[in-house]
């Protein structure tokens, strides 16, 4: 019983973390839509680190499980993974959006001049 709780517990972590890295990006997004860029790169910031956390729990439930089905795989694990999945898509499609974002404002920039 004490390792389902565990489990669940360790589950439940990597949903906060991925949440936590998706709802920074989206934060990110939109700082930079108000070209406030210092917020949107320590926002953006937030994500990875939170990314990561969430990634270094996947790694180790992947290691625990050794390929050879040690973990139960339920709809909470499946929704985990389908959360941090997003969040890393997020992140990434976030920091291409940002960046286009600075560079129409220093085309807009250049063409005002």
């Amino acid at each position: 019983m004490q390792e389902i709780q565990e489990m669940e517990s360790t589950v439940m972590e990597l949903i906060i973390h991925a949440g936590e890295a998706r709802s920074s990006s989206m934060q990110a997004l939109q700082a930079a839509r108000k070209q406030n860029w210092e917020e949107a790169d320590a926002l953006l910031g937030s994500a990875r680190d939170a990314a990561r956390a969430a990634h270094k729990i996947q790694t180790a439930l992947i290691g625990a499980d050794e390929g050879c089905g040690k973990i139960p795989v339920n709809l909470i694990m499946v929704h985990a993974q389908d959360h941090l999945m997003n969040a890393m898509l997020c992140r990434d499609l976030v920091e291409e959006l940002i960046y286009l974002h600075r560079q129409v404002q220093e085309l807009s920039k250049t063409q005002m001049q």
